[in-house]
């Protein structure tokens, strides 16, 4: 069998409209925007109407890919959705995108791996692109983070906001695509950032719902040093395997937890501040869509050109890591 590389050859995106600055977060806890912006970055995030699921974010992202690639979700044979926010425990949150947008042909699921879920998704989504078995693969990373945070948590409420972002995944004409990856869980950090509630060890009850256990948990300190270690030896790691270095690579879309974990990286890379996107100050952290997001911003500030070499990098709740390299080929228009 002939492997193929698979390449991004479409975006998209969806933002809800409602805006949560610090300073509203302010009056709903004890924190300020000078607070917010001195730890995190970011100054304000985007939040759903109440009843919004996540499928909805991520059937619109995946629409805006399928119309700027000139194409019908007919042609779509899978759809990855990476998510910890699923409209429900099951269906699927890819079975409830599918019927959203009418793509008749197309199998899928959900990947779950926290802020890795849409680096995941893109491995994964890529292998079938490479074996031949599937023309073209949704990936979508998207999150309603704003339903599973509490409000009066002052350590996860500034942090998260809401949002999809979506790429579509075709075999490569030329040697743009996916080069390799490089991924890593360990379990043994789940006890510092998980939600303990909902599954089956805790089901929903009366007291799981009095002792908060259905909203996000995070120790901020043990996330923070793990991730800015195992973001710099997991992306070291990748490039030295193709005899690459920092230097080789055109720019780095991170995921947008924190803006001092993405200049530590970006330090610890040798990386200057024009290599690496930042839009966390707008945000916020989405989880699963941040890398999309930032993918997005990327394209419509023309930050790359054919043959840039790109670098993935995520680290999440599990813990998980992992990191890709694309080069990148650029936007197709029009079927074929």
């Amino acid at each position: 069998m002939t492997f193929r590389r698979a390449a991004i050859t479409s975006v998209g995106r969806f933002l809800p409209e409602k805006v949560l600055s610090n300073k509203e977060l302010a009056k709903m806890v004890d924190t300020s925007d000078e607070w917010i912006l001195a730890r995190t970055g970011i100054r304000e995030r985007r939040i759903v109407e109440k009843g919004t699921g996540t499928s909805e974010l991520a059937a619109k992202a995946a629409q805006e890919a399928l119309d700027r690639r000139g194409i019908s979700a007919d042609d779509v044979d899978l759809i990855i959705v990476g998510t910890v926010t699923p409209d429900m425990m099951f269906p699927a949150t890819a079975c409830l995108v599918q019927d959203k947008i009418n793509a008749s042909r197309a199998w899928g699921f959900d990947l779950s791996a926290a802020c890795c879920g849409f680096v995941y998704s893109l491995s994964v989504g890529s292998q079938f692109i490479a074996s031949g078995m599937h023309d073209r693969v949704l990936v979508i990373g998207a999150d309603v983070m704003s339903s599973i945070v509490d409000y009066r948590d002052r350590a996860t409420c500034v942090i998260f906001g809401d949002g999809a972002g979506a790429v579509l995944l075709e075999a490569s004409e030329d040697d743009a695509g996916l080069i390799g990856f490089e991924h890593k869980i360990e379990g043994a950090g789940g006890k510092f950032l998980n939600m303990p509630g909902g599954g089956s060890r805790h089901p929903a009850s009366n007291e799981t719902v009095q002792k908060g256990m259905h909203y996000v948990h995070q120790e901020g300190r043990q996330v923070f040093k793990y991730a800015v270690r195992r973001t710099y030896e997991t992306t070291t790691k990748l490039l030295d395997r193709f005899d690459m270095t920092p230097d080789d690579v055109t720019l780095l879309i991170a995921h947008q937890a924190n803006v001092r974990i993405l200049d530590a990286t970006a330090q610890r890379l040798g990386l200057p501040p024009e290599k690496v996107i930042k839009n966390i100050h707008k945000f916020g952290n989405t989880t699963g869509a941040t890398i999309p997001l930032a993918l997005y911003d990327a394209v419509e500030e023309n930050r790359l050109d054919k043959g840039d070499v790109v670098l993935f990098s995520s680290v999440g709740a599990g813990f998980t890591a992992g990191a890709s390299l694309f080069r990148w080929g650029g936007l197709r228009n029009g079927d074929g």
